[in-house]
């Protein structure tokens, strides 16, 4: 899952931040209105959360340029203002959800990987190849009815492989969805991180890698 985090408080952002990539989510940071808008020029984020008091260009006209723009991304409002009208003001520029601050981690999170499901139908409930199962709400993979303990990038490839039903996944698209703006292209990670999760999923292979164009999932 890649996200979008925009809060100009650098502390509170580079927590959260922290946070959320523990939980295997690909996280880039932006401080302001104007590098949020340059970043989504850029990237498809899957959600955006949007802190609305913003420097320069505010979260406002944020909200209302990505809508404009058709972009196939939930937008999540953070805000101090907590009142009814507030949120009734920031769900009608056009945003997905709304939460105040302060706000409780756990329900950041829930809030984020609902609206990840609700872009495009990325995410089924539970998803499976095979003997495998992976549930991405509780995090829990299984393989012939016995837990498979990943770390979060194993996880989320595996979640990323899973989502594309046997469809061949570059490596290029796995660093994209995977690793965030900070990920080194040249790097050996996703063959690593593959390699890994071949071996925690032990036999028969599940992954097949397709030379000099990617990996997939056998059903």
């Amino acid at each position: 899952m890649r996200v979008l985090l925009v809060e100009d408080h650098a502390r509170l952002a580079l927590t959260v931040a922290a946070g959320l990539r523990r939980l295997g989510m690909a996280v880039d940071v932006a401080f302001d209105g104007s590098d949020a808008l340059a970043h989504i020029a850029l990237t498809d984020y899957d959600v955006v959360v949007l802190d609305r008091d913003l420097p320069g260009i505010h979260g406002d006209d944020v909200c209302r340029r990505l809508v404009a723009e058709e972009h196939d991304t939930r937008i999540l409002m953070l805000t101090a203002a907590a009142t009814v009208a507030d949120r009734v003001e920031g769900l009608g520029l056009g945003a997905d959800d709304y939460l105040p601050k302060p706000f409780d981690a756990s329900e950041l999170v829930a809030r984020i990987q609902a609206l990840a499901r609700r872009a495009g139908a990325r995410t089924a409930p539970t998803l499976s190849a095979g003997d495998l199962t992976l549930d991405p709400a509780r995090r829990l993979v299984s393989r012939g009815g016995a837990p498979v303990a990943l770390n979060p990038k194993e996880f989320a490839v595996l979640e990323q492989l899973l989502i594309a039903k046997g469809v061949v996944v570059s490596a290029e698209q796995l660093l994209e969805r995977v690793w965030d703006e900070n990920a080194n292209p040249f790097s050996h990670a996703v063959k690593v991180t593959i390699s890994r999760l071949r071996a925690r999923l032990g036999d028969p292979p599940l992954i097949e890698t397709v030379p000099r164009v990617g990996y997939r999932i056998r059903g």
